[in-house]
């Protein structure tokens, strides 16, 4: 099984040297990128494409917008956001559903079906 891919990119330097030291000795995760400046994460990303990257969850609980961007251009990063200060962290991903409706096995059904799509219906 290949290893689990992360970037590092949390602050403070500490916060960060102490993840990197908490996962540097695990056999099934490879640490593929430590992220000082967080105006690189995007081009890290992009250049090292991790499996889950590690960043500082600022102020409250709410998504950073980050998260949004990150998550927008690689549906298949997961984010862990590290909020020290208050021993807190949470576990971003994104996900889908998929929806079904029967369509009517005839020509009126199956043109229905393909105008509601057609439409965003």
């Amino acid at each position: 099984m290949a290893p689990i891919r992360v970037a590092v990119a949390n602050r403070p330097r500490l916060m960060r040297e102490l993840v990197l030291e908490t996962i540097a000795e695990q056999p099934d995760i490879e640490v593929v990128a430590e992220i000082q400046d967080e105006d690189e994460i995007l081009g890290i990303v992009e250049d090292t494409h991790p499996d889950i990257v590690i960043i500082t969850l600022d102020g409250s609980d709410e998504r950073p917008h980050l998260c949004d961007v990150l998550l927008s251009r690689y549906p298949n990063l997961k984010i862990l956001a590290l909020a020290p200060e208050r021993n807190s962290s949470i576990f971003f991903w994104a996900s889908f559903d998929i929806h079904h409706n029967h369509v009517e096995a005839s020509e009126a059904g199956i043109l229905g079906a393909l105008r509601c799509q057609a439409v965003g219906g």
